[in-house]
Order: C-alpha cells, then sequence, then structure tokens
C-alpha cells in the first residue's frame, strides 16, 4: 500500500507540539489522527509549502466517528480549492480523514476561543 501522506502536499503537525494538544483537545474516537494540514490533495509534484502561523480556532465533529479541528493558517481558514483548513483529529473504525472534508461542509464547526497555537512544519 502506498505511503499515504505521499498525496497531498500541506504541512505537518510537529511530533513534539503534538501530544500536548492531544491532551488539550482530547480525541473523541479509537483512532487518533492529528497528524497535517492539507494544502492541495492529489499532486505528487506541487511544490511544499512554506512555514506558516497556525492556530486551531475551531472543532467540528459529526457525532458518528468523524472529529476534525479547524486550523487559521496566516489569518485564513479556506483552502485555495475552497474547502477548509483543517486536521483530522480522530475517526472511528470504518471512517477515513477524508471524510473530514464532508463533515465540515455538512455541518459547519463550533469555534474555540481563545485560538490555540499549532506548530506546523512544510511536508517535504
Amino acid at each position: 500500500m502506498a505511503d499515504p501522506t505521499s498525496f497531498f502536499t500541506g504541512w505537518l503537525v510537529e511530533p513534539e507540539h503534538r501530544a500536548a494538544l492531544l491532551e488539550k483537545f482530547p480525541p473523541r474516537y479509537a483512532t487518533i489522527v492529528a497528524h497535517h494540514v492539507t494544502l492541495k490533495f492529489g499532486d505528487a509534484t506541487a511544490e511544499p509549502p512554506a512555514g506558516v502561523s497556525a492556530e486551531i480556532v475551531g472543532q467540528a465533529d459529526d457525532g458518528a466517528g468523524v472529529q476534525a479541528m479547524v486550523v487559521r493558517i496566516d489569518g485564513a481558514i479556506s483552502r485555495p480549492d475552497g474547502g477548509t483548513f483543517h486536521i483530522t483529529w480522530s475517526l472511528d473504525p470504518g471512517r477515513e480523514a477524508r471524510e473530514s472534508n464532508d463533515v465540515i461542509a455538512a455541518r459547519g464547526w463550533t469555534p474555540i476561543e481563545p485560538a490555540t497555537p499549532v506548530r506546523l512544519t512544510p511536508k517535504p
């Protein structure tokens, strides 16, 4: 099976920061993801993005196995493709990270105040 991270351009949650974020925002579902923020999906030739200022500003949860954190990147929450910058946080078995996009689009998200900084590094 191909590495699932090879299909996106974006940023990785810094591993040393991830544990603190998971403590602050406990995962609701069995599979913890909390791995990355997508800028562009499906273009293996896309240029890696620059470093950014990022913060968690909201949460989306469908109550049925998909939890995601909405992220503001350099002041914006909207991706160039019209989606919302987010980190898939946790999933129930049988659910997939890509479903976070659908949950946010269909149900919206709840603001988290104050915003919480998240350290991201460009995915190589």
